[in-house]
């Protein structure tokens, strides 16, 4: 597992995972994973052949699909090759690459404008942030200023940020009150955005080489199996699991897991 910030990776360093503040890329063949759901929205596609997203009673083939946050669904790819993104859902890149769709069946999205050129798997740092650009180019949306102080807050420290209870005494509104604005701005309750945020943490440590162990307790899981229960059910497979496929995971540039995603505030 290389380090964070090394440099860019050869052709043959295959799969990966990359991490941006907020943000995740995976690259490589199908991992089996099971049903599964997060805080993030996940954009899949089919790098070799259409994808099957099934949630509930709703079944969708297509080459590229965009899935809601907090959505159970299993993902099939027949055996091909994977490119999955995990987008922050309050983050200008969301709201992007949804305004990129041609399609929509339910919740989901499918036809990506850009679903052919997506579909070559990037194998280094330059072309996954290309990429990631094409997918979801950042597109400004309006933001109330108390919830994105909330989330840069939360961007810096997911782990010792203030309780929900704290947050709102200090909006001057009740919990729940607060609890019902974060999850209209943020698109997601605020329990599950404190756990996206430690996932990614968690996968910064891993980048700079420590083990699961240290992972856990540097992103403020009670223990290695429960960085490993959040994982799977996030992602649909263990952290051991993933890194037992001999994926790379990548931090471009070095960046900190400290540094919240791109938003846009609403005027005061």
């Amino acid at each position: 597992m290389t380090a964070a910030g090394a440099p860019a990776l050869p052709q043959t360093c295959y799969p990966a995972v990359w991490l941006w503040p907020g943000q995740a890329l995976y690259a490589g063949p199908s991992l089996r994973l099971e049903p599964h759901s997060g805080a993030a929205w996940c954009l899949v596609v089919g790098a070799d052949l259409e994808v099957t997203v099934t949630a509930g009673r709703q079944r969708i083939v297509a080459r590229s699909v965009l899935i809601p946050p907090r959505t159970v669904h299993h993902l099939d790819t027949a055996g091909g090759r994977l490119v999955s993104c995990y987008l922050d859902p309050s983050s200008d890149r969301a709201s992007g690459c949804q305004r990129r769709f041609r399609c929509s069946a339910g919740e989901f999205a499918t036809d990506h404008v850009d679903a052919d050129a997506l579909t070559r798997v990037p194998t280094d740092d330059d072309a996954a942030q290309r990429w990631l650009d094409l997918a979801a180019p950042a597109s400004p949306r309006r933001l109330d200023p108390r919830i994105g102080d909330v989330l840069a807050r939360i961007g810096s420290d997911a782990v010792d940020a203030p309780s929900a209870r704290s947050l709102a005494t200090e909006l001057g509104v009740s919990e729940s009150r607060f609890l019902h604005l974060f999850r209209g701005e943020a698109g997601t309750s605020l329990r599950q955005y404190r756990l996206w945020m430690r996932l990614i943490r968690a996968g910064v440590a891993l980048s700079a080489g420590k083990n699961l162990t240290e992972a856990a307790v540097e992103a403020g899981f009670a223990s290695p199996s429960h960085l490993a229960d959040r994982f799977k059910a996030t992602f649909g497979l263990t952290a051991s699991q993933l890194l037992g496929s001999g994926t790379v995971v990548r931090v471009p540039g070095g960046e900190s897991s400290g540094v919240g995603p791109s938003h846009h505030e609403a005027p005061a």
